[in-house]
């Protein structure tokens, strides 16, 4: 197994680790994660502003960021940390793992190449029956996964 492999493995399994953790089924509050952990501490903007070194009005301009969805990581963090606690981002899978996801696109992939295969082969009288079809798209499919080429990820 190359290098290149084996860290990929790694990176699936920390991803799969990240998806299958309780904050999986988490979804941002309608005030933004710093204005609720701030008044579930009971912290005022102004205390915020004073715990981060900044001002009551930069507290509130970074909730309002975090509610408009443009709020930086950095300040994410440190208004984390200056409540005592940790920011956490992650990017996971909608559904499932990371291996269940490059096999859906294993199997989109080869079965186009199939479909595209048996519609030129039916044009010249030499189709194959619906089994074999499967049969050469889960083959495909297993090869794709295994060697994955570099076009895997671009659309039809």
């Amino acid at each position: 197994m190359s290098v290149r492999n084996v860290a990929k493995q790694q990176c699936q399994r920390l991803v799969d680790t990240a998806a299958s953790g309780s904050t999986h089924n988490l979804s941002v509050p309608p005030e933004g994660w710093i204005a609720t952990v701030r008044k579930a501490l009971g912290i005022s903007g102004a205390q915020l502003g004073r715990m981060t070194g900044r001002s009551r009005a930069t507290v509130a301009g970074a909730e309002r960021s975090e509610r408009d969805r443009v709020v930086s990581l950095h300040t994410m963090d440190v208004m984390a940390k200056a409540m005592g606690c940790r920011f956490v981002y992650a990017i996971i899978p909608e559904t499932g793992s990371v291996t269940e996801l490059v096999e859906a696109q294993a199997r989109k992939k080869a079965e186009a190449l199939v479909y595209e295969a048996s519609r030129h082969m039916a044009l010249e009288a030499q189709a194959i029956g619906p089994k074999r079809q499967a049969e050469q798209i889960e083959q495909i499919a297993r090869d794709l996964v295994r060697e994955a080429p570099a076009d895997f990820w671009e659309p039809e």
